[in-house]
């Protein structure tokens, strides 16, 4: 596996539409690519919580999604298939042979690459938001065109807001998140916010994936799952799973949606040794 060393300062790659997308690496080793999920960038996200155990052994490749951080909205509309190109111009930076690692709505735009037959080395997926079944009701499936009024309207508060609550944050929750300094971050990307929809509404409808949907991975992909996760996600995960042909589902004692990685590391570095 191609060994890849720490870079001094922030790079950027182009991405087929022309698009600037933002990375950098820190650390020694194979590389591994962090793909982020909604409101997240490279600075403030699973990439960040990862680097500190990671990054000991593995080179890590934190990127900003297009329309975040220092990464250009691109001059094209932003779709599933743009955000994919865009994957592959960091895979390409990386190496052929890139272990990836995806978290929630960025767990399905590496479903997307894979599907797409973007090659990789070995994927981990962190909680695809999927809601599979009446565990959990269905979100609304006009979320996405709801959110772009709102960034249309200049409301990007609103949309932040409307996420919050849809994740299940409580009001409470959103407004003391109101007062704190990560809300500016957070509204700066609520952009990009229709774009995360556009990657996993369909599959939150409480109906089962598609079937055949995945059948055509071929890349060995660990699906990981909070213990203190609710029910709804635990199934979903274990679906996900189910329909990858080549899959392992680990659940994580004691975690919940958001990606630690003294708890997630050692799990990764099990998994691409090629322990099950």
């Amino acid at each position: 596996m191609t060994t890849v060393t720490t870079t001094t300062s922030t790079r950027f790659v182009t991405s087929a539409d022309g698009t600037a997308i933002a990375y950098d690496v820190t650390g020694t080793g194979p590389a591994v690519v962090v793909v982020e999920g909604a409101l997240c960038q490279r600075t403030m996200g699973t990439a960040k919580s990862l680097i500190p155990q990671l990054s000991e052994d593995h080179a890590v490749f934190a990127y900003d999604r297009r329309g975040r951080g220092e990464s250009g909205p691109g001059s094209s509309p932003s779709t599933v298939h743009r955000e994919v190109e865009d994957l592959v111009a960091v895979l390409e930076a990386a190496g052929p042979d890139a272990l990836v690692v995806g978290a929630s709505s960025g767990a399905v735009l590496v479903l997307e690459a894979l599907r797409a037959g973007v090659p990789t080395g070995k994927v981990a997926l962190y909680e695809a938001p999927f809601i599979v079944d009446d565990t959990h009701a269905p979100n609304d499936a006009d979320l996405g065109a709801r959110t772009q009024a709102l960034v249309d309207a200049g409301r990007s508060g609103d949309a932040v807001k409307l996420f919050m609550r849809t994740v299940g944050l409580p009001a409470f929750g959103v407004m003391m998140m109101r007062l704190m300094p990560v809300w500016k971050k957070l509204c700066a990307v609520a952009p990009t916010l229709p774009h995360d929809y556009a990657l996993v509404l369909e599959h939150q409808q409480g109906k089962p994936l598609p079937a055949g949907w995945l059948s055509g991975v071929t890349v060995p992909v660990l699906v990981i799952v909070g213990g203190k996760s609710p029910q709804y996600m635990k199934n979903s995960q274990a679906a996900l799973a189910a329909a990858l042909p080549d899959a392992t589902l680990r659940e994580l004692p004691g975690q919940t949606h958001m990606v630690k990685g003294k708890a997630t590391v050692p799990v990764l570095r099990e998994f691409w040794s090629g322990a099950r």
